[in-house]
């Protein structure tokens, strides 16, 4: 192993102790909210995010990439950065107060207008945070780092459960995501002594990195959230929340499992971008090591979707079943390829990227509007995944173009153990059938048991019957433990 990955693995688990930690409150506070607000509610803060995301990433410079690609930026770049982000912010503040009227006729909602101009204010208060703050995910501070979103999270938490009991309505998610965004601002400035000031002095050097990040930005949320702008328009709000918050739940195992590996990965791709066969390496273990926990987790949850949502949301929501089922599968398939993402960004090949999700979004919004024209939420869901698909199989040609050293069979073998395996698991949960007359908690516990005793159970024979291969399986095996599990009999 190389140096760097003690390290590493420190920050990756920090990370996903952070992150566990980070979702373990929005999951509490969404089946709480959940309970107490109706998918009506759901749908009409999700309308007003649309317009908020949309303004942000038509705006958002990036600037946090341009820094950490930097190792030697200097407190000019850091107040140039602060400078051009606080301009971003407020021209987005602007924006969207004043165009809010036409996001409620677009819904067919007046009641998305003064949402969205309360909330707007949430970009000029993430404008004035301080920029020192990237320096704990550039300098692998994950200490600092998790002690800063943690405390924003649940001083968040805490105001949104209490203005929900309170008001039983939407606005209460609007409260606490400005108290929240405040509270940021203000635990920013005691966690990082530095004071950024407005600067032009690196302005140049920061739009160089910036201006295709926002090209990439922008295709981005055109891949993320184009769907939703679809079932918005042509949904009911209930619908819309469902769907909205099935989108957020179908992605906990990819945003828990997987994100917070790839957010130390991309410091660790810039220390050894120079070294093309280390940085491939690096890759390959992350990228083994995402399919073999990411697809069970993923595949795993669109199998016991329905004990789920009865359990922890209620029956005025199940119809998020069938939209869990569908988007937790096209979810892993995306976050599969971020790491191979990151490997691009880290040699520069933003442009790239960019071209790689337009040509994702061009033809979703041609499924979308030619094929489908007056298709719903079902249909647009259907259609994620079919382009998702689509997508995983042209994004490794990309990456070997950029990549020399990577070959083709190099990735397809980090697949193709974890996918039979999965495939086992379905076969084992599915056969199980709906086992009536057992509480739904026990039919939830009996299921994930048999699931993940067959994954794992089949996965390590496979790995066994072709010679116990160095990968993700001794990797994961040494790091627990069961080092003799490593020894040939």
């Amino acid at each position: 192993m190389a140096k760097s990955e003690p390290s590493v693995i420190r920050g990756a688990l920090t990370n996903v102790v952070m992150r566990w930690t980070d979702r373990l409150i929005s999951f509490v506070s969404t089946i709480i909210l959940a309970r107490l607000l109706v998918p009506d509610d759901f749908g009409i803060i999700a309308m007003a995010y649309v317009l908020i995301e949309l303004v942000n990433v038509f705006l958002d410079l990036g600037v946090h990439v341009a820094l950490i690609q930097n190792r030697e930026a200097s407190q000019d770049h850091y107040d140039s950065a602060w400078t051009l982000r606080l301009i971003q912010t407020s021209l987005a503040t602007m924006i969207v107060f004043l165009s809010s009227p036409l996001a409620a006729v677009y819904f067919k909602d007046p009641r998305v207008t003064p949402v969205l101009q309360v909330l707007c204010f949430s970009f000029l208060l993430g404008g004035l945070e301080n920029i020192g703050v990237i320096t704990f995910q550039k300098e692998m501070k994950f200490g600092l780092e998790f002690r800063f979103s943690f405390l924003k999270r649940i001083i968040g938490f805490v105001i949104t459960i209490v203005a929900a009991l309170l008001l039983r309505s939407y606005w209460a998610l609007v409260i606490g995501t400005i108290m929240g965004r405040m509270f940021g601002v203000a635990l920013s400035y005691v966690l990082h002594s530095m004071r950024p000031k407005l600067s032009v002095k690196k302005f140049r050097e920061i739009f160089a990195v910036s201006q295709w990040m926002v090209v990439r930005s922008c295709s981005f949320f055109l891949e993320s959230s184009l769907h939703k702008i679809i079932v918005g328009r042509r949904e009911t709000s209930s619908v819309m929340g469902a769907y909205t918050l099935a989108n957020e739940i179908s992605a906990l195992p990819t945003t828990e499992l997987l994100a917070p590996l790839n957010r130390v990965l991309f410091p660790l791709f810039v220390q050894v971008k120079h070294d093309l066969l280390e940085l491939k390496r690096v890759f390959l273990l992350s990228q083994e090591l995402q399919v073999l926990v990411g697809l069970p987790a993923s595949v795993g949850l669109a199998l016991v979707a329905n004990e789920v949502v009865r359990l922890m949301l209620g029956e005025k929501w199940l119809i998020a079943i069938a939209y869990i089922q569908i988007l937790a599968i096209v979810n892993v398939i995306t976050s599969i390829t971020t790491s191979g993402g990151y490997v691009l960004l880290t040699l520069g090949r933003i442009r790239t990227l960019a071209v790689y999700a337009w040509i994702q979004v061009a033809f979703f919004a041609v499924g979308a509007f030619f094929v489908f024209p007056t298709g719903g939420a079902m249909k647009i869901a259907w259609l994620r995944l079919i382009i998702s698909l689509a997508g995983i199989v042209l994004f490794p040609w990309l990456l070997m173009q950029a990549l020399p050293v990577l070959r083709l069979w190099d990735m397809l073998r980090s697949v193709l153990r974890p996918l039979i395996a999965v495939g086992a698991m379905a076969v084992c949960v599915t056969s199980l059938g709906s086992l009536t007359g057992i509480p739904l908690l026990l039919v939830l516990l009996i299921k994930i048991v048999i699931g993940a005793l067959s994954y794992i159970i089949v996965e390590l024979f496979l790995w066994r019957i072709v010679g116990r291969p160095e990968g993700a399986e001794s990797y994961i095996l040494a790091k627990i433990g069961f080092s003799r599990f490593l020894v040939s009999s």
